[in-house]
């Protein structure tokens, strides 16, 4: 099952490569990972989408509780919540045909076309991961893929609830 952690903590050197430990100790992966300081520079808010077995995942949880620079460990995916990523990729757009459908197939994603080289478009789309990845799909079919750099997933609960100390 694939889940989103949010994790509040102090803004200390170390604190990142501690919480990746208890990951890789545990042999588990991470499919994404974000880190940035939130609206008190003290504190910095890390975004992890991982897959896999319930039961190790509670067992990091509880481990990444324990942490001293831990403030709190949030699982959004058992909430309702918001998640969005970032994509930036480069198509090749050699002649008309290739160029309508990069614009057709940016627009029905309501992506944004950014930069426009001779025959290189870049495109920026902003969406869940099944949107990006249907999306890189989609242009796979039309044109050739010349690079693509994602942001990875970062989310926020709904409603009023914030992530706080």
């Amino acid at each position: 099952m694939r889940r989103i952690l949010a994790i509040l903590l102090e803004n200390e050197p170390g604190s990142l490569s501690r919480i990746v430990g208890l990951f890789s100790q545990r042999a588990f992966n991470i499919e994404s990972l974000t880190v940035a300081p939130t609206e008190d520079p003290s504190l910095s808010r890390i975004t992890i989408a991982t897959v896999g077995d319930d039961r190790v995942l509670e067992q990091i949880i509880k481990q990444v509780n324990k942490l001293i620079d831990v403030i709190k460990i949030t699982d959004l995916t058992e909430r309702k919540h918001v998640e969005r990523e970032l994509l930036l990729i480069k198509l090749l757009a050699m002649n008309d045909k290739s160029r309508t459908e990069v614009k057709r197939i940016t627009d029905i994603f309501r992506g944004s076309i950014i930069d426009i080289g001779k025959q290189v478009y870049t495109v920026q789309v902003t969406g869940d991961a099944d949107k990006l990845n249907a999306f890189i799909d989609a242009m796979s079919n039309e044109t050739e893929i010349i690079e693509a750099v994602r942001s990875g997933c970062v989310g926020i609960a709904r409603g009023e609830k914030a992530l706080r100390i």
